[in-house]
């Protein structure tokens, strides 16, 4: 619980995203990952109080009033929501919502409107464009509606674009496609991507860095190659003993008990520790707080040297250096 009674849905962490680079969050739902992007965006409900900092270009986003916001808000920043076709505006065209984008946040007015759009709408794979402006949210499939949405976020030129889930409800071969675009569009404007998702395949592919998410808390921090040789938090190796390894033997996949406690169940000690084989009884005091694993590896868990001991990993990671470099 926290000041008068209040809950605490989202613990304090940092870690920073550089332009051009692709950052993957990853966890259970529940985990508050889209919250943290809702509350650094000012999109959270009204009753909810924020701390911290969220820094953009030196600039803490937090301190900004509602009208500074707005234009930080799929200009500088843009997000892609989990479900398009609610996220959409049903009385209003395609080609409108994406031209009161490009005149809000890039000044564009008149034909050059409908230019702007047209190109957009094709830079997202839509065909016959000039039509597909002209209708409605419910004339799109889900795929379609999916693109649409990005046409919008990429219409105010973006420096950071946020996907929240975006292949959710998309059959396989429609995902393939989106998750190509926004790497395509990335790799042509240089935008940082945040990637929001429950498929470590997916992030794997496609982020140079890993957030692992529980409970409100950050429980790893660390690049993509080193997450998947040597993670150390157990609700990482939990998470990767659940994904089917294609490439090696067949074997029965694990899964980790229990559910994500609800907001304010856990009020001292590890949020995971109820879930956890490695829990010991200091794990129910103690809270865990994220530390240097190695260079480029961060961890929020106070039985790392026991985790290390069973894996026969090393006490000093692999990948460590002897001057333990902040992210």
């Amino acid at each position: 619980m926290g000041v008068n009674g209040a809950i605490r849905l989202i613990h304090p962490f940092s870690f920073e995203i550089a332009k051009g680079q692709t950052v993957g969050i990853v966890g259970e739902s529940g985990c508050g990952k889209s919250l943290t992007w809702l509350a650094a965006l000012q999109l959270q409900p009204k009753s909810m109080l924020t701390g911290g900092r969220v820094l953009l270009d030196g600039r803490n986003l937090l301190e900004l009033g509602d009208e500074q916001m707005s234009r930080v808000r799929g200009g500088r920043i843009a997000l892609i929501f989990q479900d398009p076709s609610s996220s959409l505006n049903p009385v209003l065209t395609i080609g409108r919502q994406i031209g009161e984008v490009l005149a809000v946040h890039r000044g564009f007015s008149g034909g050059s409107i409908l230019a702007e759009a047209r190109r957009l709408i094709e830079s997202v794979g839509i065909a016959d464009a000039p039509r597909r402006l002209r209708q409605y949210p419910h004339e799109f499939s889900g795929g379609m509606n999916q693109r649409a949405m990005i046409a919008m976020a990429l219409a105010g030129a973006p420096d950071l674009l946020v996907a929240d889930e975006p292949t959710t409800a998309l059959d396989v071969t429609i995902q393939a496609q989106i998750l190509d675009l926004l790497q395509q569009v990335q790799k042509e404007t240089g935008m940082g991507l945040v990637l929001i998702s429950h498929d470590l395949g997916t992030v794997s592919d496609m982020c140079e860095r890993i957030v692992v998410m529980y409970a409100g808390r950050v429980a790893e921090i660390a690049s993509t190659e080193i997450l998947f040789s040597e993670p150390l938090h157990p609700y990482t190796r939990g998470l990767l003993a659940a994904f089917p390894d294609l490439d090696g033997p067949r074997k029965r996949l694990e899964t980790i008990p229990g559910t994500v406690p609800a907001p304010g169940g856990i009020q001292t000690g590890c949020s995971f520790a109820s879930r956890c084989s490695y829990a010991a009884q200091e794990c129910g005091s103690h809270d865990p707080v994220l530390e240097h694993a190695a260079t480029d590896h961060l961890v929020a868990c106070i039985r790392l040297k026991a985790i290390r001991a069973q894996y026969g990993l090393p006490p000093q990671s692999l990948h460590a250096d002897a001057h333990g470099a902040s992210l």
